[in-house]
């Protein structure tokens, strides 16, 4: 029995090493990347200002506190109705739910406030790179009614090209850039925040 498929030949008893071993015969040869003149992307600009406006831009906050020791205050007065709080980062001391790696993640859709730790920012796009390590749960970013990250700005990057270039020396584990609280538009350009994750971020730099 033969089964003709948009074009390919499928015999019936076509086994999964032979597909592969077609692929393989058929893939084109590997191209050299591309080197990149990072040079040409160089701009002299205040990188906290940009970051900041570009965190805005996507429907996010981003506030430059004087020190470490004003997160916790400066969290009080965003979110003063906050009372389920999971905080994954030393820095801050307001967490009143523990969680650990088996923690059941369904058990957090109730969560109001979740704090991370961001590893990196990007000032061209406002995004802050998290990791694996940072969020103890994967869902906990996405789970979460409203989202705090907190970066360094000694570690606030130009471009994603350095970002990227950063991030490339890292354990390959689960990480992802995020940039802004959740938002979808549909066909009529109606925006909703918060449709598939927090309805709020807010990015404070230290």
């Amino acid at each position: 029995m033969i089964i003709l498929i948009r074009g390919i030949r499928k015999d019936k008893n076509m086994s999964r090493a032979s597909i592969l071993n077609a692929v393989k015969k058929n893939k084109p040869d590997l191209l050299p990347l591309p080197e990149i003149d990072l040079d040409v992307f160089s701009e002299n600009i205040d990188l906290v200002k940009t970051f900041i406006g570009n965190v805005e831009f996507v429907g996010g906050r981003a506030i430059q506190l004087g020190s470490v020791e004003n997160i916790d205050s400066e969290i009080k007065n965003l979110y003063p109705n906050a009372t389920k709080i999971v905080s994954c980062t030393r820095d801050s001391n307001l967490g009143t739910i523990s969680i650990s790696k088996n923690t059941n993640p369904h058990g957090l859709e109730t969560i109001d406030l979740a704090i991370v730790k961001g590893e990196l920012a990007v000032a061209e796009n406002g995004a802050v790179w998290i990791s694996e390590n940072d969020l103890t749960i994967r869902v906990l970013p996405f789970i979460t009614n409203d989202l705090i990250l907190i970066v360094n700005k000694e570690d606030i990057h130009l471009h994603m090209h350095s970002a990227y270039k950063a991030i490339s020396k890292r354990d390959r584990t689960f990480g992802l850039f995020l940039s802004g609280p959740s938002k979808t538009a549909d066909i009529e350009q109606c925006l909703v925040i918060g449709a598939q994750g927090a309805i709020s971020l807010t990015v404070l730099i230290v």
